[in-house]
């Protein structure tokens, strides 16, 4: 059986998942077999694994930081909100419907099994599991149905690290009040405490972790500095949000300026990560009303309610903004997904998937139309396709997760990107199935698109041609010292590892994994 450490937080966006990511790297590289866990997930960046199935992206992060396939186990149940009080429900990689906050709340207690069972995989496949918990475990009104937080301590017998974001303020009153709202047996659970994003100095922050220490009775193991020069996949819009608001970057000396409306049901904003990362490109997220600037390209990302948020961009002013801009031939406008569907002349839900509203027109920037379908059709799938662009044509790789498909209505509109093959089989696409291009618009249901290095170095000197701009091949941006086509993940992993490592008292920690964790459970 394995040893088991769980991550739980003071809060929301507190820095557990990194936490969990950097131990699933540290073990791996001590030479354990390592896995994430967590039993119950709310996000809209999702991850289709290799047979077929959807979990959080973040689990996939951390299981690709243990050197690891992703797969549903370490993420049993997703929640994907579909508005402020209501989601889908994706159980073991597949939807089983829309659900309430109160119909979710009462499907809880029938979850625990499930839960056990896939844990129950990981534990005898590994030699640590590190889990993370979600919220925070002091939410009062959620302890009787809780499946997530200190439930799941109880019933796996797993020592808990609990951490707190110093960045935010306020960090000491906020583990004080969290271990105050557990109770005995819950307080007794949690070994240590671990503060996260500190900027300062260390020595004017002592006293406070002396009086921490004495007045919770419990050890601080570790002080982990704030850091802006690692890259991870964050879990949701939250931590978009804040990055967004701490921006200050001016476009004088990028070539390119790239323009993510953020919808306020954006999904799987991690497909930007690699066109953030490119030195001539100055890419930001625009919503809330803030003004579209003169972009070079506006992405419309994905959606996890693209009527809702289509009607977003209606009621903001930005879909005249985007229709006008794209008609006027002033920049590219592209859409994954979501956006994809949004590009359409019209949407139609017969099913009520994702609206009562039967049919409503979309931008009309691309001669198609979508239709929702059940749930039960819900593609989500690991894909390879075949670009057919006039800047590019080449295979790339990606990945699916939608509901819905689209139909050509004209025939000057043209398939971009023909899928064949999905989760491993050859395929022949539907038409619509890969994506489309029409003009200077450009539409694909095809997540990770902008990871496939060469492409998206072809898109941007599209971009680049488009300005007058001479093109920068992608040997041309290559140095020794670093891979300016692509993001090195497997360096990050390394880098967050000895950030955390060298930060923390790992004896310490070592002794809670080996030593607080029981051998058997339940």
């Amino acid at each position: 059986m394995a040893k088991r450490i769980m991550v739980q937080g003071t809060g929301s966006g507190v820095g557990k998942s990194v936490i969990v990511a950097a131990l699933c790297r540290i073990l791996t590289q001590e030479g354990y077999k390592a896995a994430p866990f967590k039993s119950q997930n709310m996000s809209l960046n999702s991850y289709a694994t290799a047979d077929g199935l959807e979990m959080g992206r973040a689990q996939a992060f951390q299981a690709f930081a243990a050197r690891k396939e992703p797969t549903v186990e370490m993420n049993p149940i997703l929640l994907k909100p579909t508005s402020d009080t209501g989601a889908q429900v994706i159980v073991r990689g597949k939807p089983i419907g829309n659900m309430t906050a109160r119909e979710y709340h009462d499907y809880k207690p029938r979850a625990l099994n499930l839960i056990e069972d896939c844990f129950d995989k990981l534990d005898r496949e590994n030699d640590v599991v590190v889990i993370e918990g979600a919220g925070s475990p002091a939410e009062v009104n959620l302890r009787e149905n809780d499946i997530v937080n200190m439930s799941i301590a109880k019933l796996l017998n797993a020592p808990v690290v609990l951490v707190g974001d110093i960045d935010m303020g306020g960090v000491f009153a906020w583990v004080v009040g969290t271990l105050e709202l557990l109770d005995e047996e819950e307080r007794e659970l949690v070994k240590a405490i671990l503060i996260n994003k500190f900027r300062g100095d260390i020595d004017i922050l002592k006293p406070g972790l002396e009086f921490l220490e004495k007045r919770v009775n419990k050890p601080v193991i570790g002080v982990i500095p704030y850091f802006q020069d690692i890259r991870i996949q964050e879990e949701d819009s939250v931590s978009l949000a804040v990055a967004k608001g701490k921006k200050t970057v001016t476009s004088e000396e990028k070539a390119i300026t790239i323009e993510v409306v953020q919808l306020p049901h954006i999904a799987n904003f991690t497909d930007f990560d690699a066109l953030e990362a490119e030195d001539d490109v100055l890419l930001r997220y625009v919503g809330g009303g803030e003004e579209l600037s003169e972009p070079d390209v506006i992405i419309i990302p994905g959606s996890k309610n693209t009527i809702g948020d289509l009607s977003y961009l209606e009621n903001s002013g930005y879909a005249s903004e985007i229709v006008e801009k794209a008609r006027g031939g002033k920049c590219v406008v592209f859409g994954i997904c979501g956006g994809y569907q949004m590009l359409c002349s019209s949407i139609t839900d017969p099913e009520g998937v994702e609206s009562k509203l039967e049919a409503t027109e979309g931008l009309g920037l691309l001669p198609a139309t979508t239709e929702f379908e059940s749930h039960a059709r819900k593609m989500t799938n690991q894909v390879r396709a075949m670009a057919d662009l006039p800047f590019y044509t080449g295979e790339i790789a990606g990945y699916e997760i939608h509901m819905g498909r689209t139909y050509f209505s004209d025939g000057e509109i043209k398939n971009a990107f023909r899928i064949f093959e999905r989760s491993g089989e050859k395929v022949i696409d539907d038409g619509g199935g890969g994506g489309a291009v029409y003009g200077n618009v450009i539409g694909t249901y095809i997540h990770g698109i902008f990871d496939n290095d060469a492409f998206r170095r072809a898109f941007l000197d599209h971009v680049r041609a488009r300005k007058g701009l001479p093109l920068l091949r992608a040997d041309e941006t290559k140095s020794e010292d670093k891979n300016k086509t692509g993001i090195d993940w497997d360096a990050e992993y390394n880098k967050l590892a000895d950030v955390v490592r060298s930060n923390v008292d790992m004896d310490k920690l070592y002794d809670i994994i080996f030593f607080s964790s029981s051998e058997r459970y339940g």
